[in-house]
């Protein structure tokens, strides 16, 4: 399918900035370290290229420098099946990179240096990208990582998520609240804003209660953004909550697969999470995100459609990369169809993702 310019039509159009990632070769710190592996990482490239795994059509698009590192990263997420065509190439900014420690990210036994201040993917703007190819999907997947970047970056969120009647493509917002990306407390309220506007919203309880003081768990968190069609709220290893409203469920219902009766309902659905033996939380939600969209896309109930994005995050918490690859769709299915007792005694630890492709291969006929 083809846009009126001639765009190719995709599933998921994600956009934001991606960094080339230097992992430490040993633990230490960072100055003890004396070499380091290199990766990429980024929360937008993360959702598209696990998409991309899962058999879906993506469309990243970006800005990164006219450097060997923007040549890498362009062609890793390329390398996932993921279309690259509309990132651009800026001739005077350089591409992002960080470094950081082999201590887990979300505590405080690490260190993460960034250079990223002024990178090409600042400078994203109305001006900078393609508007056509940006909205020539299903969905558009943005998080507020990009919102930090640059007041021209924040523009161009503001633009791809203002109301406009029956919006094409649906919007998905990750708040990724980042503190060190903010200065003062403006961040909390820009991304109040967008989450507002967007039509899917992923948020840690966690992090609304950090950004935004939300105390009393999902229904708190809904309470403060009752606008969204779809509203997730994730909370942590216990699991995650999603609320679907009527008005959201039949404005999706056009552009994706009709769901059956009794699929969507207003009140709130949870699932917990399976128990994993964790690596790294590096890129868990970004994970769940397109675990979660996958399952949208898909047209599943909404309680599979969590699962999914808990065995997502589960593939990427089992690895030291930001990267994981999913588990396959047969895999993926048989497990979001176990029954509660099943679900609730699932144990994934590293490798499980392999392990299960392996048996599911040997299932076959």
């Amino acid at each position: 399918m083809k846009a009126t310019d001639g765009v190719d039509v995709v599933d998921v159009v994600a956009l934001g900035e991606s960094m080339v990632t230097f992992l430490p070769g040993r633990p230490g710190r960072l100055a003890d370290v004396p070499s380091f592996d290199r990766a990429i990482g980024g929360a937008e490239s993360n959702v598209a290229c696990a998409l991309a795994a899962a058999g879906h059509t993506v469309r990243w698009v970006s800005r990164v420098g006219a450097d060997g590192f923007g040549d890498h990263l362009v062609a890793t997420v390329a390398s996932h099946g993921v279309d690259v065509s509309h990132v651009g190439r800026d001739p005077v900014r350089p591409t992002g990179v960080y470094f950081r420690t082999a201590g887990d990210r979300a505590t405080d036994a690490h260190e993460v240096a960034y250079y990223r201040a002024g990178s090409a993917a600042s400078a994203m703007s109305v001006r900078t990208v393609d508007p056509a190819a940006v909205r020539a999907g299903r969905v558009l997947h943005l998080s507020g990582i990009t919102a930090a970047l640059s007041r021209e970056c924040l523009g161009l969120l503001r633009e791809l998520t203002a109301p406009t009647g029956e919006r094409t493509p649906v919007v998905s917002f990750d708040v990724n609240f980042r503190a060190g990306l903010w200065t003062g407390s403006g961040g909390a309220d820009v991304l109040l804003e967008l989450a507002r506007r967007a039509d899917i919203v992923f948020v840690g309880e966690d992090e609304a209660e950090q950004a935004w003081g939300v105390t009393g768990g999902p229904a708190g968190v809904r309470e403060l953004l009752p606008e969204p069609g779809v509203l997730v709220v994730k909370q942590g290893g216990a699991g995650a909550t999603a609320f679907v409203s009527a008005a959201g469920a039949w404005g999706l219902g056009e552009r994706f697969p009709a769901p059956l009766p009794g699929r969507f309902t207003p009140r709130p659905t949870f699932e917990p999470a399976p128990a994993v033996d964790v690596v790294a939380t590096v890129g868990a939600g970004d994970a769940f995100a397109a675990g979660f969209l996958s399952g949208i896309l898909r047209g599943l109930p909404v309680g599979q459609t969590l699962r999914l994005g808990h065995l997502f995050a589960a593939a990427a918490l089992t690895s030291p990369a930001d990267l994981a690859p999913p588990p396959d769709r047969d895999t993926a299915d048989r497990l979001t169809a176990l029954g509660a007792p099943a679900w609730g005694t699932l144990r994934l630890g590293p490798g499980w993702t392999r392990a299960a492709a392996a048996e599911e291969e040997g299932r076959t006929p």
